[in-house]
């Protein structure tokens, strides 16, 4: 039983462990002798690491189920590891558990396919043919557990053996620890499974008890845009050598008197590299550090909307809300289709809101499905596509990097023309014949992307080793001319201020303040518009 278990560690701490050596590849802490000894350390380490909890398993009618699920696991993780560069650590993995069909059959292909026959399927079938012994149950148990406490001391020893090279390793490049395959990946699910015990918990606390909408104010209508893997840099409007955003270039030259108010913001940082993380980070009071450190669960920024008196509607184009809508009227849209979709019956939407509630003015969200990776060809429609040729394939790494960005590009000239095309549903109300409605329209993405840059592609890398394309963020808001003069806002001082350092943490108290929102909560001094009111 326990040469199968031998096989079995030695198998995985090797070639289940591709992306892992690759990553070593090339770094200058593991060049010559040196460097091969600690590589050969650190195989040794993961391979007594795996026998150790496969040693406990160790029993007739389990060792082979559990070795099949490491064996799958570790190749699975391979693949998406060398494929996208990605990491399997504990934000991912609520990444990977809350993926809905959509998304998995984005990521399906024969790369996959093969990779998990190779790595999986093929030894999992030398596996079980295997005959394995029975032990009476004690002296199993009792070689079992020498065999674990024995595994463990050979992998703490081999650490000790080059802990300086090591700790050196893994202080300069924290995201090797994450790629210790399946081993991080069986860490980041432990963690989940224990959230309960020592993550956000508890009953939802309300906030904004005390929010009411300001007197004498026209009821507005707003709408915020959640964005979806939209990179900064990638918008023609912030200054990128394509022209990838022309109509919302337009609007931003367009005379304000008849089309309203353009800004983007040039320098913006999201709360986190995934949605999973930032989507409830940026509807958060707290703040990135306050929402990271805290252990209770809390209201979002539409539920003190709601509560000052404002009708909130939250339509949906993406794998869900993340808690943020659960308290507001919300829908959600099914099937792989483009973000326009939201629009169509939006007006019927909001006029079954309650009445009494769209009287002080109506809040609407629209949850992009954005620029939504590894299938960006499938994010714009064929009279979009500008950039050619486009990688057709998900695995996109068996494409070469223009062809990535040709189909990223083409993505986001479709975020553009959704955005112009919510300004020009907005615009009908603001020149209605019986009186013009305030509109307005904020526009922030969630996180960025990686599409190629050293190898790395997608999202979700740890914040503090992620680079910046995965942090760097558009916002852009767009204000009707009635919007403007009802709120008294100096459109040039906001456009002076369009380079400030901003992040997601400006956000909650910027949209309470173009709501008209008054609530302790509100801090002035974050609200992006406040100091050009």
């Amino acid at each position: 039983m326990f040469r199968v278990i031998i096989c079995l560690s030695f198998w995985i701490a090797s070639l289940g462990n591709l992306a892992l050596w690759h990553a070593h590849y090339g770094l200058a802490e593991v060049q010559g002798l040196r460097g091969l000894w600690l590589c050969l350390a650190t195989g040794i380490m993961i391979a007594a690491l795996m026998h150790a909890l496969l040693s406990l398993c160790a029993w007739r009618g389990v060792l082979k189920m559990a070795g099949v699920v490491c064996l799958l696991a570790a190749a699975s993780g391979s693949y998406f590891m060398l494929a996208y560069g990605v990491i399997l650590d504990t934000p991912m993995m609520h990444n990977l558990l809350a993926t809905d069909t959509r998304e998995v059959s984005d990521l399906l292909n024969w790369r996959l396919a093969l990779t998990v026959l190779v790595l999986g399927v093929l030894p999992s079938i030398w596996l079980c043919r295997q005959v394995l012994s029975a032990k009476p149950f004690r002296t199993q148990l009792l070689r079992n557990l020498l065999s674990f406490a024995l595994m463990l001391a050979i992998a703490i020893a081999s650490v000790l053996a080059v802990f300086q090279d090591f700790s050196a390793l893994h202080r300069n490049h924290m995201a090797l620890r994450s790629l210790i395959n399946p081993l991080s990946s069986f860490y980041s699910l432990a963690e989940i499974a224990t959230e309960p015990l020592w993550g956000k918990r508890g009953a939802v606390q309300a906030i904004g008890m005390d929010a009411v909408v300001q007197p004498n104010r026209k009821p507005p209508l707003i709408v915020l845009v959640v964005g979806e893997t939209a990179r900064s840099g990638n918008f023609g409007i912030n200054g990128y050598h394509r022209d990838t955003t022309p109509l919302l270039s337009q609007l931003a030259q367009a005379q304000m008197q008849t089309s309203g108010v353009l800004i983007s913001q040039q320098e913006v940082w999201s709360c986190g590299t995934s949605t999973e993380t930032s989507l409830p980070c940026m509807f958060s009071h707290l703040g990135k550090a306050g929402y990271e450190s805290s252990r209770e669960r809390f209201e979002s920024l539409l539920d003190v909307l709601q509560r000052a008196g404002l009708a909130v509607l939250w339509i949906d184009n993406q794998s869900g809300c993340k808690g943020v809508c659960n308290r507001v009227p919300n829908a959600s849209m099914t099937g792989e289709a483009l973000d326009e979709i939201m629009l169509e019956g939006l007006d019927a939407r909001i006029a079954l809101l309650a009445p009494a509630q769209r009287a002080k003015g109506v809040v609407v969200v629209l949850h992009q499905m954005g620029s939504h990776g590894p299938a960006y060809y499938k994010r714009s429609p064929p009279n979009i596509k500008t950039f050619a040729p486009e990688c057709t394939n998900n695995a996109l790494a068996s494409c070469n990097k223009a062809e990535v960005v040709n189909a990223y590009d083409n993505s986001i000239r479709y975020t553009d023309y959704f955005l112009a095309t919510t300004v020009k549903w907005l615009q009908a109300f603001a020149n209605k014949a019986s009186g013009p409605i305030p509109s307005a329209m904020i526009y922030l993405a969630d996180h960025g992307e990686s599409l190629g840059e050293n190898n790395l592609y997608l999202h979700g890398l740890p914040y503090a080793v992620a680079p910046d394309v995965q942090k760097r963020v558009p916002w852009m808001t767009w204000l009707s001319p009635d919007f403007v003069t009802s709120q008294k806002i100096n459109t040039a001082c906001l456009q002076e201020r369009a380079r400030e350092r901003l992040s997601h943490d400006n956000y909650f108290h910027s949209v309470l303040g173009l709501a008209g929102v008054a609530t302790k909560l509100y801090k002035r001094e974050l609200d992006i518009y406040a100091a050009c009111r």
